[in-house]
């Protein structure tokens, strides 16, 4: 069952900053579960608006961040209705200073004042929290979930870049810290996380005792929930939407 949703603008006061953003909920006016909702390298546009509007529908009130306000309000840079291949790399040039600014440090000050912001919410009722994301955001919600063991009882990834590489602080050293229950659909076409790095993230979450399900999606793209991409993939979209939602309804 779906429901009408509500969206808006709103701004967040940061330590470094302001964060915009985009909130959305159940059109009732009563306090539903909090998501908060990791955006992919491209930012905060009309189609990650129109997947956070979906999720709402399910009966969640879900913040969506600007992650890299700190380069700027979104968009970042100019983003065409349909971002073909042949422009990928050129967008990804623009972004890739902004990304850069976004440390693990600086992205987990901002988690927790994102999550304080929910909880402060009447929209919200200040019971545990779902975290997702998406590329680049996959990472930031299991860091998420690391670093607010006590808040996040849910956290998912879909087609999470770089999760568990041999960086000093890549994403998979926070599995002792979790207490969530976690899920994470890989694209098996996808360079940014070869089947070593799923192998590595999978030991590390079974050896810290974290429950967890990780799935391959076979013939799906790194990027394969973005509709606005030549990467979409309509049937694995439609699989992590089932999994998501299993998961949140699980947990929250």
């Amino acid at each position: 069952m779906t429901t009408a949703v509500h969206g808006s603008s709103v701004d967040i006061p940061t330590q470094d900053g302001t964060a915009d953003a985009y909130l959305t909920h159940p059109d009732d006016g009563a306090p539903h579960p909090a998501v908060l909702f990791y955006m992919d390298a491209f930012g905060l546009r009309p189609h990650l608006k129109k997947m956070a509007d979906r999720l709402a529908s399910a009966g969640y009130t879900v913040l969506v961040p600007n992650v890299v306000y700190r380069s700027g309000r979104a968009p970042l840079v100019p983003l065409p209705d349909f971002i073909n291949p042949a422009e990928r790399p050129e967008i990804f040039e623009s972004i890739r200073p902004a990304m850069a600014t976004l440390t693990p440090e600086a992205a987990m000050r901002d988690a927790g004042t994102y999550l304080d912001w929910l909880a402060a919410s009447p929209l919200t009722n200040g019971g545990p929290v779902g975290v997702t994301g998406y590329c680049m955001g996959a990472g930031l919600a299991l860091r998420t979930a690391g670093a607010h063991p006590d808040r996040v009882a849910a956290a998912a990834g879909f087609h999470g870049a770089y999760l568990a590489s041999e960086a000093p602080d890549s994403p998979h050293l926070a599995a002792d810290r979790i207490t969530a229950e976690l899920y994470f659909g890989h694209a098996d076409q996808d360079s940014t996380l070869p089947p070593e790095q799923v192998d590595r993230l999978d030991k590390a979450l079974t050896a810290a005792g974290v429950r967890h399900r990780t799935e391959v999606y076979t013939g799906a793209h790194h990027g394969f929930t973005q509709a606005d991409t030549a990467m979409y993939d309509a049937e694995a979209t439609e699989r992590h939407w089932a999994a998501l939602l299993d998961l949140l309804g699980r947990a929250l």
